[in-house]
């Protein structure tokens, strides 16, 4: 029995005979943070802010654009070059450039560009968010990790105390002090606290799985966590106040960041749907040239006399005086030279009446502002009411820890006194075990208080700006 006991032991708690890889917390909130679908989708929403923001600055830079088109006439028109009527097909084309520049449109542009900047940095606050919670997810399942395999230590160590008790009540047994009952009664106890062993490890498992799937790593990559020392100190105190945790809180938390400043950029967005009750002002130019069919030439010349009246005694006088011989198209050079055309101007455009689509545009800007502000002093009261409920959680862990402590002292000086009284039977192995079993309870809640007292201070912590680290 003896043999099977301590074989049972090593084979749960010997170490693997392969190299493990050892993450902190450090590494598993970086490797999270690199990876995680989460935190890149809201990275694409930050890239997408930031080209919104470019676009509305562009749109105070002239336009400028090319054109050009080759037409063919069929029928009866006017040639746009030539002003002559043709009713043969035409060919012709029209080059030229075209720049336009908004001069004034009551500020409109500019408050756009400030609504896209408040945009993008309540994006970027979004993604500290989902940083943020990724990281204390990230730790609560470290925590998760840490309590379980303090769990397996206690599950071990009981059953190695109930192995021995095994041992002692064989001798007892054999001596006459015990009868056989008290044999099989501990041995029960032990396949007990055998299979809580193996339920332990198994919560482990699940445990690190749980951090795996958060890290978005495969299930069967091989790492363990690093134990750092977490003890609490005897004369532990949770040091700041509520208020004083969320003073420090409306200056670092980004869920708070990303409230206001969507809250500015929907104030922004009132004033550039104001800047359509103003006249707007463009500045326009343009260069272009053209070319026709029915643009001709001259091909070749002629001279002739043409009479232009006669003298005192009768006799004519002309004059000589080329005239063409044939008629070709205008070669395209040319015509692009004759043709070249230059513009500029000025464009006033000056809101009358717009079937209230001005008025409809800036009431739902406003209204859209005023849901901002509700949803800004939302976010501060639910920030404010979590640290409330944080620091309650805190102070209710911390002395649910104390009382624990003293428990577990209390009971196991008990159990050592009912023990000694075991050994030499002055003590039935059925009150021996109740008292071992009230222990090992009192071990496992001073365990649960004690890492969900450090999670709760963790969390005021992290609300006040202070590092996720053991």
């Amino acid at each position: 029995m003896k043999f099977k006991i301590l074989g049972f032991l090593f084979s749960v708690f010997a170490l693997p005979s392969f190299a493990q890889d050892y993450w902190d917390l450090e590494k598993c909130v970086t490797y999270a943070l690199e990876n995680n679908l989460t935190i890149k989708q809201t990275e694409l929403s930050t890239k997408i802010a930031e080209q919104n923001l470019t676009q509305s600055k562009g749109a105070n830079l002239p336009n400028l654009n090319g054109f050009a088109s080759n037409t063919y006439n069929f029928g009866q028109t006017i040639d746009p070059f030539t002003n002559q009527f043709a009713t043969q097909r035409v060919r012709s084309n029209s080059l030229g450039l075209a720049a336009n520049m908004n001069l004034f449109s009551g500020f409109g542009n500019y408050n756009t560009i400030k609504q896209r900047e408040y945009e993008l940095n309540a994006s970027r606050y979004d993604l500290d968010q989902s940083r943020n919670d990724i990281s204390l997810a990230i730790a609560s399942a470290y925590l998760t990790i840490l309590f379980n395999e303090e769990q397996v230590e206690q599950a071990r160590s009981q059953a190695a105390v109930t192995a021995k008790q095994v041992e002692r009540t064989q001798k007892l047994v054999k001596a006459g002090t015990l009868p056989q009952g008290s044999l099989y009664e501990v041995e029960a106890q032990l396949a007990s606290e055998e299979l809580a062993l193996t339920q332990a490890l198994n919560n482990v498992d699940l445990a690190y799985l749980s951090l795996k799937q958060l890290l978005q790593v495969e299930s069967d990559q091989n790492f363990r966590i690093v134990k750092p020392n977490l003890e609490i100190a005897e004369n532990q105190k949770v040091e700041s106040t509520p208020g004083q945790v969320y003073d420090k809180a409306l200056n670092t938390l980004p869920q708070i960041k990303s409230a206001e400043n969507r809250l500015l950029g929907a104030e922004k967005q009132v004033e550039s749907a104001k800047s359509n009750y103003y006249p707007t002002l463009t500045l326009n130019g343009s260069l272009g040239s053209g070319y026709s069919g029915l643009n001709q030439t001259a091909s070749g010349f002629t001279s002739i006399d043409v009479p232009i009246g006669t003298t005192a005694s009768g006799e004519q006088v002309s004059t000589t005086t080329q005239v063409p011989t044939g008629l070709e198209v205008k070669p395209f050079g040319d015509q692009l030279s004759d043709n070249f055309n230059q513009s500029i101007g000025l464009q006033l455009t000056i809101p009358i009446f717009n079937r209230f689509q001005i008025n409809s545009g800036v009431s739902q800007a406003k209204l859209n502002a005023e849901t901002r502000e509700l949803n800004y002093e939302q976010t501060k009261n639910q920030v404010r009411q979590t640290i409330e409920q944080a620091y309650a959680d805190a102070v209710a862990a911390l002395k649910n820890y104390n009382s624990n402590v003293k428990a577990v002292k209390a009971l196991r000086e008990s159990y050592t006194y009912m023990e000694k009284r075991y050994d030499v039977g002055m003590l039935n192995v059925v009150d021996l075990t109740a008292s071992k079993n009230r222990l090992t309870q009192a071990e496992s809640n001073l365990l649960r208080a004690k890492y969900d007292f450090i999670f709760k201070q963790k969390i005021l912590d992290f609300y006040q700006g202070k590092a996720l680290a053991f």
